[in-house]
């Protein structure tokens, strides 16, 4: 393997464990309470012609990673915390719930927490920004209304990454985020996968999902200054509608970084780079051998197959 191979493996912490995407399966470790670590496996959808289009691609991996994602959050919610008995007995209600129901009751539950954080969300970097600026806007010139609109969603995105960082489960994934593109370094150099070897890498991956957003925000900035109007609601709307168009161009230049490195690689990646410093934090031994775990069943049978 060259030195300068780029894989284009990537992953996701989750709770008390990493999940690996290959170029054909997909794997994810979680460390039980018992200790063991928990493997599960499985083979990657084959991806349709349209979603191998530049900038429409994008937007699918976009969508994929989040729904994937969210499924593999939930999953090792479940295994991180098998066998443990809550401290508070199951009322009668709560017993009928989960006779009645079971499963069931989850998935809508699932289902319900996610369109209220999708909303959450929304109203957090959309309507709150949009109507800040509403606000100001006898006192600041048209031209500078998206300006002040991006870096009020740039300082809102930062304080939030911060506040979520000191809760101490948030702690232990940023831990977990660390082992994986820790991992996924050990991989690009060549080297074996094993924990001395990983714990030696940076944690300042390129390609990260953080730099994504970072470069998200930072887009949305730029193309978000056409829409004009000064309905708060209005501009909102019409920039969701933009989304996509965001989307796509973040996602080839995320490719871009992860591909080359040179001085316009380096620019578009400082930003994000920088905000891993909130959301990686140096795994233990315990969390590598977990990264690692995740990593090899995704491995390529043809070296150069993941090459990015």
């Amino acid at each position: 393997m060259s030195k300068n191979f780029k894989t284009s493996i990537g992953g996701q912490a989750v709770l008390e464990g990493v999940m690996m995407r290959g170029v054909r399966k997909s794997a994810m470790a979680v460390r039980k309470p018992d200790k063991t670590i928990h493997l599960e496996e499985w083979d990657n959808k084959t991806p349709s012609k349209i979603s191998k289009v530049p900038f429409i691609r994008g937007i699918f991996t976009f969508i994929a990673s989040l729904v994937d994602g969210y499924k593999c959050l939930m999953k090792s919610a479940e295994i991180s915390t098998e066998g443990i008995e809550d401290e508070e007995p199951q009322s009668k209600f709560e017993k009928w719930l989960d006779e009645k129901c079971g499963e069931s009751l989850m998935k809508v539950v699932m289902v319900i927490s996610s369109i209220l954080g999708f909303g959450i969300a929304i109203g957090l970097f959309m309507f709150l920004p949009a109507w800040l600026v509403g606000l100001m806007r006898d006192f600041v010139p048209r031209w500078g209304l998206s300006l002040v609109e991006g870096l009020i969603k740039i300082v809102i995105f930062v304080a939030y990454l911060a506040l979520c960082a000191q809760i101490p489960d948030m702690k232990r994934l940023f831990q977990y985020h660390g082992a994986e593109h820790k991992t996924i370094f050990c991989y690009e150099a060549g080297e074996e996968l094993t924990v001395e070897n990983v714990r030696k890498q940076r944690r300042f991956h390129p390609r990260c999902g953080t730099s994504f957003l970072v470069i998200v925000l930072i887009l949305s900035i730029l193309i978000f200054s056409v829409v004009t109007w000064s309905n708060p609601f209005v501009r909102t709307v019409l920039k969701i509608a933009l989304l996509p168009v965001v989307v796509g161009i973040a996602y080839e230049l995320i490719r871009l970084a992860g591909r080359y490195d040179n001085l316009f690689t380096r620019i578009i990646s400082f930003p994000g780079l920088q905000i891993q410093r909130i959301t990686t934090n140096e795994p233990d031994d315990d969390q590598i051998e977990v990264a690692i775990a995740s990593m090899k069943p995704v491995l390529p049978e043809v070296e150069g197959e993941d090459k990015w």
